[in-house]
This record gives structure tokens, C-alpha cells and sequence, in this order.
């Protein structure tokens, strides 16, 4: 099987891009809801969350994203300790998650892909690029949150011209050209070395 990495800056459109390979029949880990699956889930992960941020980090023994983002987008030390801890259990479950597959390939969706290391058991991936403006706006959006904050945000992230030249290929979502097509037509490509592995 092919494993393919999925990844784009915040309001790239990584996610639309993904329940598209979702209908089309390819199996996809988001790498996002998984991670606050096993904050919440992983007896370890919890302890160190709680050691490092102290019991407010959990509120009735759910995860407190909010109290969480307000410390760790302004202090950048704080963020690196809880990358630390959250990358690598992720990754892993990613990993197991990836082997239990059976169709021609899979997909691991991530906006870190790269900064968490995980391309490294990859053998594909798809970037998905937007303007900054309109990424912008669509964070803004989505998660009800101040231009500032997503400026932030995109701080932390990997520079888009970098990320997207680190990819095997990339899917333009700027509300200009369609995307399903192109999905399409990848999802071809795809397949046929997905089937070129299993010959060879």
C-alpha cells in the first residue's frame, strides 16, 4: 500500500481536500482529532500534559483547549514541550492506524507533517496551497478567532513556499481553479503506482 501524507498551513483547505479522498474511498487519519482523542484517552499523555501545565489543563476530565492555546501560542518553549509529548504518541497511532489498511493507499493527514517528522515513514505527499489572505480569512471563520491569532498560529507553522516545495505534489485550493478535478485526477495517479508497487 502506498502511504501518502496530506498537509497545508491552517485555512489551506487540507481538510476539504481529505473528505474528498474520504468519498472517493481512501481511508484517511486525521492526525488533529486523533491528538485530542489521545490527550484525553492516554493515561501517560495525561500526566505529563497535567505536569506541565498543571490540573487546570483538564476540566471533568476533558482536555481545556482553550486554557491550553492561550499558553502555548504565546510561549514558544511551552508549545515545543507539548509538541514533544503529543507528536510522537500521535505518530504512532498513526503508524498502527496505517497498517491496518487494505486499500491501494491511505492517507495521513497532518498540518505538521513535516516539522513532526512524520513524512519520514511516508512515501507521498499531497500539499495543499492557498493564498495567505484567504487562509486567513477562513481561520477567521472557522474558529471564531481574531486576525492576530491565526497570524500566530501560522507563526508556528512552517513557511508555506518551503512547505509546499517539500511535497510531491500540490493541490491549488484558491477558489479560482476547481478542486475536485484535481483531486480526481491525483487520486488516478495514485492508484496506478499504488499498483506498480504491488507488480514491481
Amino acid at each position: 500500500m502506498v502511504r501518502v501524507g496530506l498537509t497545508g498551513g491552517i485555512g489551506s483547505g487540507k481538510s476539504t481536500v481529505a473528505q474528498i479522498f474520504e468519498v472517493l474511498g481512501i481511508p484517511v487519519y486525521y492526525a488533529d482529532i486523533s491528538a485530542k482523542k489521545l490527550m484525553n484517552e492516554d493515561a501517560q499523555l495525561r500526566s505529563a500534559i497535567t505536569t506541565i501545565f498543571g490540573e487546570q489543563a483538564y476540566v471533568k476530565n476533558i482536555l481545556d483547549r482553550k486554557y491550553i492555546s492561550s499558553i502555548v501560542f504565546s510561549d514558544p518553549a511551552k508549545l515545543q514541550q507539548l509538541n514533544a509529548l503529543v507528536h510522537p504518541a500521535t505518530k504512532k497511532d498513526g503508524e498502527t492506524w496505517m497498517q491496518l489498511q487494505t486499500s491501494p493507499y491511505a492517507i495521513h493527514e497532518a498540518a505538521l507533517i513535516f516539522e513532526a517528522k512524520v513524512s519520514d515513514r511516508l512515501d507521498l505527499v499531497i500539499g495543499v496551497s492557498s493564498p495567505e489572505e484567504l487562509r486567513i480569512k477562513r481561520a477567521m471563520g472557522r474558529d471564531k478567532i481574531k486576525r492576530d491569532d491565526v497570524l500566530k498560529r501560522m507563526d508556528q507553522q512552517l513557511d508555506e513556499e518551503l512547505k509546499m516545495s517539500k511535497c510531491d505534489f500540490v493541490l491549488i485550493n484558491d477558489e479560482q481553479q476547481l478542486l475536485i478535478p484535481q483531486v480526481l485526477e491525483l487520486h488516478e495517479k495514485l492508484i496506478s503506482l499504488s499498483k506498480q508497487k504491488n507488480d514491481g
